[in-house]
């Protein structure tokens, strides 16, 4: 069975999805997107979810297997595709690695803390073209370690 490369398509930004599209030509992985009914995702194997929090990210766990790469900027998706013995990546380009991934997970549980308490989080800065191409390198060179 060839390698798989799902995406968190419900955040995914569309550029990522037409890298995604361009390099699997190349390198040959199945390309899974899974987002809920409320987005318009054009690939072939598109697995469209309901509305429900976490319906993508079940989705995903429930078909990740070790040697896989997931794109998603959810940590708590990377931890669990991670303890599958799968790889993650966010559309940012950031690799999640095990070892920063209890820092990540701390950090975000500290956030919804603050945010369940009234205050406000800082969110996301917008896309970069550095972002994309920091996305790219990283992509490869997962790609490559999966052949």
């Amino acid at each position: 069975m060839r390698a798989k490369v799902l995406v968190d398509a419900d955040a995914c930004p569309r550029r990522c999805l037409q890298i995604l599209s361009e390099y699997q030509s190349i390198y040959g992985y199945r390309l899974l997107t899974v987002a809920s009914f409320n987005h318009n995702i054009d690939n072939a194997e598109h697995i469209i979810v309901g509305n429900e929090k976490d319906a993508a990210d079940l989705a995903i766990i429930n078909r990740v297997e070790g040697g896989d790469l997931v794109i998603t900027q959810d940590w708590g998706l990377a931890a669990l595709v991670l303890a599958k013995g799968a790889k993650a990546l966010a559309p940012t380009g950031r690799i999640f690695s095990n070892d920063t991934m209890d820092f990540l997970l701390e950090e975000r549980a500290l956030k919804a803390k603050i945010r369940r308490q009234g205050g406000r989080t800082k969110g996301p800065a917008a896309r970069s073209s550095r972002d994309e191409l920091r996305f790219q390198r990283s992509l490869l060179q997962l790609l490559e370690a999966m052949e």
